[in-house]
C-alpha cells in the first residue's frame, strides 16, 4: 500500500528539516565556506605550539610613542599595548589555516543553513578575573556597547546584525538583516564578551587608566603611565586547559616599555633591556646587528616565513584635499619615487616593490583580467580607466642610477594636462597656488626615505615639507583627517571580508576612526566591496578581489612601497619558540622562558643610559 500524497509530503518536510537540523547542528569550530576544519573536535592542542612549554620568566618587549588609555575598544586616547591578553573573545582564529574558527568562551556555534543566525553555546566554567561567571547577558552587553559607544569601526563591522538575543543563560543568538554576509558570524565569533556588572557604575564612553576587569590569560598588575605596562598571567585562568589555549601564555609576566625612538629601543635589546625585537628597518638587519652577542649565538637573529598577504604599504594620498582629486596630478607624483634607487642605497636591496593591494597572494590581480573578472567589470566599464581591462598594472622601474628624467618629463606632462604650469621654478595652479604638499610623519626612519622624494619633487617646482610630530599629535591628525600624504598601510588577510567596508567604501570615508585613509568616495568601488563580501565560494572571493585590486591599482590612490615575505625577528637566546611556526602569525604567544636561564646580558652602561633617556 503506498503511502497517501500528503503522507509523503509531510515526509519530506520531515526530512528537509532533519537536514537543515543536521546542518545546523552546533559545531565546535567554523570555516567560511563550510568545509571541514583541520582540527576536528577532540584535538588536543594546535600543531604550531609545543603543549609541554613551561610556563614562568618574563618577556619585555617595545612599544613605540605613549599611551594614555587602557580602554582599546574606543576612538579617544591612545591605548596601551597588548590590551588583548586582558579580553577573551567568543571563539578564535587558527593560525595555520585560512578562515577557520575554534570556540573559546563559546563551547560550540550554530550557524543557520541559510546564514541567517549565529548562535553561541558558552562554557558554564568561563568566568571574569573576579571569578563572575561570563553569560550571554555579557555577550549582548559586550555588543550592544560596541555599537553605542565604541569605535566606529564597530559599527562597520556588525551593520548587518539586525538584533542579539538572549535565548538562556549560556546561549546567545545573533539575527541578520539579511544572508549574503558569509564572515559575519567569524567577525561575532572575535568579540570581545565584557563583565557587565563592572560596567555597570562605569562610563565606558570615557577613556581613563583605570585597570578594567577581563577574563583573559593575563591580567595588569602594573601601569606607569606613558612610560610601561606589565601584565601578568593569571594564574587560576578558567580556559587554561581547553586545547585552544594549550602550548599558549607561557610568560609570567609581560612588559611593554615605551620609547619615542625606534633607534634607542633597538639598542635597548642590544643591551639585554628587551628580550625580542620585530625588525621593520633592512638597513639595520644589514649593519645594526654586528655586535659580539650575535657572532656568539646570544642574540639569534631569525626570519621567519610568513604565510599572509602583505597587503598594500604605500604614501597616502588624501583625496579630500582638491589638488588631489586629479588622477593625472596622483600619477604623476607617484612617477617620481624612486625605488630601485631607493632599495638599493638605503634598503640593500632587501625588499620588492608592492604593486598590489592584495600582493603575496593568489588574490593579486597580474596580467590581464580572466572571464569571470570581465564579468565582474564589464558594468562599469564606461566609468573605469581604459587600463583596467587592457593593461596589467606596474609602477614605474628605474636603473637605480638615480636619474629618472624620462620620468619626470612624464609627470611634467600629466601636471600641465591637469591645468599646472611652473611659474618662477615652481609648479602652480591656474589660480596661482603652489603645489605644496604636507607629509605627515611619526616615524623618524622615513625622514631618510622621504628625502630623496622630496629631492625629486622638487625638480619639478614641488614643495614637500616633512612634518614629524608625536604619536598622540599624529592620532588626532589621523582622526581628523589633517594631512596632505602620510605612509600607511592596508593589511589583508588570507580570506579578506567586511574590513573591507572600513578600507575603501562612501560609507566609511567621513568616519573619524575608520581606515578610509584615502577618503574614497566611488560608488564602482562599493559595489565591488559589497560584492568580495557576499562571494559564496572561495573562487568567486579570489574574483572579486581581483576585481576591486584593478580598479585600486589603476586609481592612483596610493604610491606603493615595499614588501618583504618574512619576518625579521632578534630575540635572547634565553627565549625559545616551537620548531613549527603557524602559517599566517609569528606565533609569539606560544613562545616561552627557558628554564632556568639567566635574562640576556646585563645591560651596558652606555645602553643603560640611552635606555633610561627613551623610556620616560
Amino acid at each position: 500500500m503506498k503511502p497517501s500524497r500528503a503522507l509523503r509530503q509531510l515526509c519530506l518536510v520531515f526530512m528537509g528539516g532533519l537536514a537543515c537540523w543536521a546542518n545546523a547542528a552546533p559545531q565546535h569550530g567554523l570555516t567560511l565556506y563550510d568545509e571541514q576544519p583541520k582540527y576536528p573536535a577532540d584535538f588536543q592542542h594546535f600543531d604550531y605550539v609545543n603543549p609541554n612549554a613551561p610556563k614562568g620568566g618574563t618577556f619585555r618587549e617595545a612599544a613605540s610613542g605613549s599611551f594614555d588609555s587602557l580602554n582599546p575598544f574606543l576612538i579617544k586616547g591612545v591605548p596601551a599595548n597588548n590590551l588583548s591578553l586582558i579580553y577573551d573573545t567568543l571563539a578564535r582564529e587558527s593560525l595555520d589555516e585560512p578562515v577557520a574558527e575554534y570556540g573559546l568562551i563559546a563551547e560550540k556555534i550554530e550557524k543557520a543553513p541559510d546564514n541567517s543566525w549565529v548562535r553561541f553555546y558558552l562554557r558554564e566554567q568561563a568566568h571574569f578575573h573576579d571569578g563572575h561567571p561570563i553569560r550571554a547577558e555579557d555577550v549582548a552587553f559586550s555588543f550592544r556597547t560596541l555599537m553605542k559607544d565604541g569605535s566606529p569601526k564597530y559599527r562597520t563591522y556588525y551593520s548587518d546584525v539586525a538584533d542579539v538575543i538572549v535565548e538562556s543563560p549560556l546561549r546567545v543568538r545573533f539575527q541578520f538583516k539579511h544572508t549574503s554576509n558569509r564572515e559575519l558570524p567569524f567577525i561575532l565569533g572575535q568579540l570581545p564578551v565584557l563583565p557587565m556588572h563592572w560596567w555597570a557604575t562605569r562610563d565606558f564612553s570615557k577613556g581613563n587608566l583605570e585597570v578594567p576587569l577581563g577574563s583573559g590569560p593575563y591580567k595588569i598588575l602594573d601601569v606607569k603611565p606613558g612610560r610601561s605596562i606589565r601584565y601578568e598571567r593569571v594564574k587560576d585562568y578558567w580556559g587554561a586547559d581547553l586545547p585552544i589555549n594549550r602550548g599558549f601564555y607561557n610568560f609570567d609576566y609581560m612588559v611593554s616599555d615605551y620609547y619615542r625612538d625606534n633607534s634607542v629601543a633597538l639598542e635597548a635589546l642590544k643591551a639585554g633591556q628587551l628580550d625580542y625585537w620585530l625588525e621593520i628597518s633592512a638597513k639595520n638587519w644589514a649593519s645594526a646587528y654586528n655586535i659580539p652577542a650575535v657572532a656568539q649565538g646570544r642574540l639569534i637573529k631569525e626570519q621567519i616565513a610568513n604565510g599572509n598577504p602583505t597587503g598594500m604599504q604605500g604614501f597616502i594620498f588624501n583625496l579630500r584635499k582638491p589638488m588631489f582629486q586629479d588622477i593625472r596630478v596622483r600619477q604623476a607624483i607617484s612617477l617620481l619615487l624612486d625605488f630601485e634607487w631607493t632599495n638599493k642605497q638605503l634598503f640593500n636591496s632587501a625588499y620588492t616593490r608592492t604593486r598590489s593591494y592584495f600582493e603575496n597572494s593568489e588574490m593579486a590581480a597580474t596580467g590581464l583580467p580572466g572571464p569571470e573578472e570581465l564579468r565582474i567589470l564589464e558594468p562599469f566599464r564606461g566609468a573605469l580607466p581604459a587600463q583596467v581591462f587592457e593593461q596589467s598594472f606596474q609602477p614605474p622601474v628605474t636603473d637605480a642610477s638615480g636619474m629618472i628624467r624620462a620620468q619626470q618629463r612624464q609627470a611634467y606632462q600629466l601636471l600641465q594636462e591637469a591645468g599646472w604650469r611652473i611659474v618662477d621654478d615652481k609648479m602652480v595652479d591656474p589660480q596661482g597656488n603652489p603645489l605644496s604638499i604636507e607629509f605627515l610623519l611619526a616615524q623618524s626612519e622615513f625622514e631618510r626615505i622621504l628625502l630623496p622624494f622630496k629631492r625629486n619633487l622638487a625638480d619639478l617646482g614641488i614643495d614637500l615639507v616633512i612634518r614629524r610630530v608625536d604619536v598622540s599629535q599624529y592620532i588626532n591628525r589621523l582622526r581628523s583627517r589633517d594631512f596632505d600624504m602620510l605612509v600607511g598601510s592596508f593589511p589583508q588577510s588570507i580570506s579578506p571580508g567586511n574590513e573591507q567596508r572600513e578600507y575603501w567604501m562612501s560609507s566609511s570615508a567621513d568616519n573619524p576612526g575608520s581606515r578610509n585613509l584615502i577618503g574614497l568616495k566611488d560608488p564602482i568601488i562599493d559595489d565591488l566591496v559589497e560584492g568580495l563580501i557576499n562571494a559564496d565560494s572561495r573562487a568567486s572571493l579570489v574574483a572579486h578581489a581581483k576585481a576591486l585590486d584593478r580598479v585600486l591599482q589603476w586609481g592612483y590612490y596610493v604610491i606603493p612601497n615595499w614588501h618583504i615575505k618574512t619576518w625579521r625577528v632578534a630575540y635572547w637566546d634565553h627565549v625559545s619558540h616551537p620548531q613549527v611556526a603557524p602559517k599566517y602569525d609569528i606565533g609569539v604567544s606560544t613562545w616561552w622562558i627557558k628554564p632556568d636561564a639567566k635574562p640576556a646580558v646585563e645591560p651596558a652602561p652606555d645602553h643603560q643610559a640611552a635606555a633610561a633617556e627613551a623610556v620616560q
